[in-house]
């Protein structure tokens, strides 16, 4: 019995499955950028992360492909992958998520699970869109709003933080304070606000530079500013 187990014996593989797979990975790894940098409310550069996707996605697809039709392939793929270390953190929930999405649809592919994978992935961004379109319409904005100011210019520079504050909260629905530097004589402070108009945002840097002359305003966020 043990005779005919064959560690090494592959099955064989297809190459017009193969190229099939591929080109329709590519296509879903398109399909997940674009989204990405649509509906994406991560910080970072949407745009060069997103470029990865396709490279992850097929590269699963090719790797699972050629592990499937040896045992042998499949073992050394576990002990290859014990050693490999990444070093670059993953920031954002959002950013882990699509990543899952795909390696999930490179495995799919890889597995020749072509139509219920694909379907699948349609489905999922279809309802992380309808998810997106609605929590944007339904909740307050949020954004990064950074500050820099030089207190040698300032005649009050008591409570300087507290002033601060409460000029922010007079424009906006909340805020937390994220961050905040001081030196000699310059300050900087990064603030999480929630807004619901653009006419806070214009407001708020108004009322700021009038009480602290000389103040930099800084607004940090790639997705649209609600207009209404």
């Amino acid at each position: 019995m043990l005779e005919n187990f064959q560690l090494t014996e592959s099955a064989p593989i297809s190459f017009t499955s193969l190229f099939i797979n591929l080109g329709v990975g590519a296509i879903v790894s398109i399909l997940l950028k674009t989204h990405y940098k649509k509906y994406g409310s991560t910080i970072s550069n949407r745009e060069e992360f997103s470029n990865i996707f396709p490279f992850i996605l097929l590269t699963t697809t090719l790797v699972i492909t050629i592990v499937k039709s040896s045992l042998a392939l499949s073992l050394g793929l576990v002990g290859a992958l014990s050693i490999v270390r990444f070093r670059t953190p993953i920031k954002e929930p959002e950013e882990l998520s699509y990543l899952f999405i795909c390696i999930a649809a490179g495995l799919g592919f890889g597995a020749n699970q072509t139509l219920i994978t694909l379907t699948s992935v349609i489905l999922i961004l279809l309802f992380m869109t309808l998810f997106k379109i609605f929590r944007k319409t339904s909740i307050e904005k949020n954004m990064f709003i950074s500050l820099e100011l030089n207190t040698n210019k300032l005649r009050d520079r008591d409570n300087l933080l507290k002033n601060i504050n409460k000029i922010i909260l007079e424009e906006v629905d909340n805020f937390d304070l994220r961050r905040f530097d001081t030196r000699e004589d310059n300050i900087e402070a990064t603030y999480m606000i929630s807004i619901k108009k653009i006419d806070s945002v214009e407001k708020l840097m108004s009322d700021l530079k009038k009480n602290f002359p000389g103040i930099t305003v800084t607004y940090i966020d790639q997705n649209q500013i609600p207009s209404i």
